[in-house]
């Protein structure tokens, strides 16, 4: 007969996560004091990196971060318009001068 499933709560998730990041312990190791399955702790791990809280940016630090690249994204156009300009400008001074 098939085991029923068990239920782990967030808090729990999040505490099996932070050890592995912060202990820097192999997953193998902790998901067997834990009593889950390898593979679980991973999928945790894996959710957390994406949700962005493996515990190594707060909120507002990934806030920031955005930001400056958006702006980083609006320098990169501004840069690319000015070199066109500058190889247009290029281009007229060459023609001029024959």
């Amino acid at each position: 007969m098939a085991e029923k499933r068990r239920r782990f709560d967030a808090e729990f998730r999040e505490g099996a996560v932070r050890i592995v990041a912060e202990t820097g312990r192999p997953v193998a190791e902790v998901a067997r004091e834990l009593g889950i399955n390898e593979g679980t702790l991973h999928t945790w791990i894996s959710r957390a990196k994406r949700a962005g809280g493996d515990g190594t940016l707060a909120e507002s630090e990934r806030e920031e971060l955005a930001r400056l690249r958006r702006q980083d994204v609006e320098r990169s156009k501004r840069i690319k318009e000015l070199e066109m300009e500058r190889d247009d400008f290029k281009r007229c001074m060459a023609l001029w001068v024959k």
